[in-house]
């Protein structure tokens, strides 16, 4: 059991890792402070989420040495989460790219970027409802 829970920790901390390692490269490291201070509910719950489900996948992986979907599903909440974390602060790619193509991309992601994370919310709980199902249909059917 203990394997699922340091998955899920590591998987945590890579993800904040990565949105601080992103944002700070594009903004600075005070601004990638700023943005998770104000933010830090929405980027800590997307951290959470993911680690959940990467917590689940090598729970469900431990149970059963087949390959399955579900790896498939961490992948791309993963990636949805991440790109949810990042979008709050992709407006300002302006600053290193100065590229009227990304302003306009930038001015839509900066204008939209707390429905992105709500999008990032929902793939996420969609993803640990889908592994979690998995979890319990398997452990029913080998009772």
């Amino acid at each position: 059991m203990q394997k699922p829970l340091v998955a899920g920790a590591a998987a945590i901390f890579l993800l904040l890792g990565i949105y601080f390692g992103i944002v700070s490269l594009v903004s600075g490291w005070s601004f990638a402070q700023g943005q998770f201070g104000q933010y830090w509910y929405f980027i800590v719950t997307l951290a959470i989420g993911f680690g959940v489900q990467v917590g689940l996948y090598v729970y469900l992986k431990g149970l059963f040495h087949r390959n399955d979907s579900s790896r498939k599903i961490v992948a791309v909440t993963g990636t949805t989460s991440t790109a949810a974390m990042i979008s709050c602060c992709a407006h300002y790619l302006t600053n290193i790219l100065p590229i009227v193509a990304a302003t306009g991309v930038a001015a839509f992601v900066g204008q939209y970027q707390v429905k992105f994370f709500w999008v990032g919310l929902a793939f996420n709980f969609g993803g640990i409802a889908y592994i979690a199902r998995k979890v319990i249909t398997f452990r029913r059917n080998i009772k």
